[in-house]
């Protein structure tokens, strides 16, 4: 007996090293090594216990806590307290011995255990290097899980979720909502949300709307649709420490954040695609957002080669499920004839699209802004939008006209714009160009207005094959097909890189989506240029609207070989009939 008793103590002695080392470790890591004090729990989260107990073979790792005695061990139960050498001992050689000793009693919370009656053997039995120990288990009922790794601070967010469910009934109302939080003081939040969707509620219906129906209502309209986007977009792969209703509050937080930046609203998709791009924490991501702040540090404005061809319909638009493609129109404002044409254009898409318009009115310096002339512009923008019938709101911004317009370019489906100085033939004057950086820099497809606007009578595609050309024909499937309006699709031969093949691509695509088009293979005339053919079949078949790719190459080699896009920019000021020309990303 005195050699096992000796025995103990020396494991005791081992244990209590064990515990100090562990005290060092958690200095160091930040993390608990605390018990949890089970009436704390049980109050926080509102338990319940059974009067019924049974006994069970239970985990020794999912023991948390103690109803008594959380002080005197460590998490992983390494006795703190010299004192208790003696006692522990005992245990040891009780358990060891022949006669053993009686099963502990717990308290099960979830999937941990609280030790009612037991705690030394708890410790012995794991520094024996057990797994399992008998136990009666009496279970108490919590309207919040409770796991093996929870953690002291999580006790706090537990307690804040007990307490929403108390108030708001949703685990009786949808049994099967999990709206489980990772950070303190957001489930008030929670409230918030639903306490203003009731009032909304009472609005709409002109009644009063009882609380239980207004939660229902919440979950099932606004809180389930959102957490299926966040679901759909994988944005939960990007933010793997977050919860749905995390990014749900996130979510709408942010979007709150940037319509209050923006001056309009934003719809939630687009919302997303910011907080992932801005936020994600996936390495991938972040080596993105690091190069493109380098490349955009460094880079002038003129030699930008501006986004990958497709990029805009990627990020924004497949993942809609309206069937429009220009939900929000953004046009630049100016105040004069050429950018209130622009805005009887894009006045003009908005009505067919039902879409918002967002006008911006772009000025050198932060006092012109309440100058009277900027307000004129702003009731003329509201006055000509109330009359379309188009929603419609315009805002002001300070700095160079071409980057502000690609900056706010990313929250709208399409820029509409006038054509105030086309690019000129001279290298040093493209590179320069206003028109030409914010074509090229600008993540949404151009619609550019020369002069007068016009009716969408007859569009003309001008294909070549090159991957934008190809954003082109998309486009012009959807003007065809969802406007009514009649397809003219133009290639011009050009050696090996643009032959009858080059045609019959976009026959078998159009065809395949069930649009009925004429097909034009032109050839060019002597010292006629691309643009010279495109603007003349134009003109002889009536047309009224170009689309077109955008630019191919980098702006150097554009500047010195010149472009198509520059060529039927510029030469489209000559026109003696209303044209506007869709370049496509």
């Amino acid at each position: 007996m005195k050699q096992n008793l000796a025995s103990a103590v020396e494991d005791f002695r081992s244990a209590r090293l064990q515990a100090k080392l562990e005290s060092v470790v958690a200095r160091l890591t930040g993390r608990s090594t605390e018990l949890l004090s089970y009436e704390e729990v049980r109050r926080s989260l509102r338990g319940r216990e059974r009067p019924s107990e049974q006994l069970e073979d239970i985990p020794l790792n999912a023991i948390v806590g103690s109803v008594g005695r959380y002080r005197d061990f460590t998490r992983s139960f390494l006795p703190k307290q010299e004192s208790a050498r003696d006692r522990w001992a005992r245990v040891e050689v009780a358990m060891t011995g022949l006669k053993g000793l009686p099963p502990i009693e717990v308290y099960k919370v979830g999937d941990a255990y609280f030790v009612r009656d037991g705690n030394h053997r708890v410790s012995v039995a794991r520094q024996l290097g057990a797994d399992y120990i008998q136990a009666y288990v009496t279970e108490v009922d919590t309207k919040v899980p409770l796991s093996p790794d929870v953690e002291p601070d999580d006790l706090i967010i537990k307690a804040e979720y007990a307490a929403f469910l108390d108030h708001t009934n949703l685990d009786e109302i949808r049994p099967e909502a999990n709206l489980e939080l990772t950070v303190p003081g957001r489930y008030k939040v929670l409230e918030e949300h639903i306490e203003v969707h009731r009032y909304f509620m009472g609005l709409e219906q002109e009644r009063h709307v009882p609380y239980d129906e207004a939660v229902a209502h919440w979950y099932d309209e606004v809180y389930l649709p959102v957490v299926r986007r966040i679901k759909q977009r994988g944005i939960l792969r990007d933010f793997p420490e977050r919860t749905e209703t995390d990014l749900y509050l996130w979510l709408s937080q942010h979007k709150a954040e940037l319509e209050e930046e923006l001056g309009w609203g934003v719809s939630p998709d687009m919302a997303a695609s910011d907080l992932v791009e801005r936020f994600s924490q996936q390495p991938g991501r972040v080596m993105q957002r690091i190069g493109r702040q380098v490349l955009d540090a460094i880079t002038p404005d003129e030699l930008e080669l501006g986004p990958p061809a497709g990029q805009w319909r990627e990020e924004q638009l497949m993942p809609r499920r309206e069937d429009r493609l220009f939900a929000s129109l953004l046009v630049a404002v100016r105040g004069d004839e050429r950018g209130w044409a622009a805005l009887e254009q894009a006045l003009s898409v908005a009505h067919r699209e039902g879409a918002r318009l967002w006008g911006l009115h772009v000025v050198p310096t932060e006092e012109q802004t309440e100058h009277p002339d900027a307000r004129a512009i702003q009731a003329e923008f509201q006055h000509r939008c109330d009359q379309a019938g188009v929603e419609g709101s315009l805002v002001f911004e300070v700095g160079p006209v071409h980057r502000k317009i690609c900056d706010r370019a990313r929250w709208a489906d399409l820029v509409v714009t006038s054509l105030d100085h086309p690019p000129q033939p001279q290298p040093i004057s493209k590179l320069s160009s206003g028109m030409v950086n914010m074509v090229r820099r600008c993540p949404r497809p151009v619609l550019v207005v020369p002069g007068d606007p016009c009716t969408f009578r007859h569009a003309l595609l001008a294909y070549d094959g090159t991957t934008k050309a190809r954003e082109a024909l998309f486009v012009a499937t959807y003007v065809a097909g969802r406007w009514d309006v009649p397809l003219t699709v133009l290639t011009v031969t050009e050696g090996d890189r643009v032959n009858a093949e080059t045609l019959a691509e976009a026959r078998d695509y159009l065809q395949i989506h069930g649009i009925d088009a004429d097909y034009e293979e032109g050839s060019r005339e002597e010292k006629e240029s691309v643009a010279d053919s495109i603007l003349r079949t134009t003109a002889n078949k009536g047309c009224d609207l170009i689309l077109m790719g955008g630019y191919g190459m980098g702006p150097m080699a554009e500047a010195v070989l010149g472009s198509t896009v520059d060529g039927v920019l510029r030469k489209s000021m000559g026109q003696d009939f209303p044209l506007s020309i869709l370049i496509c990303r």
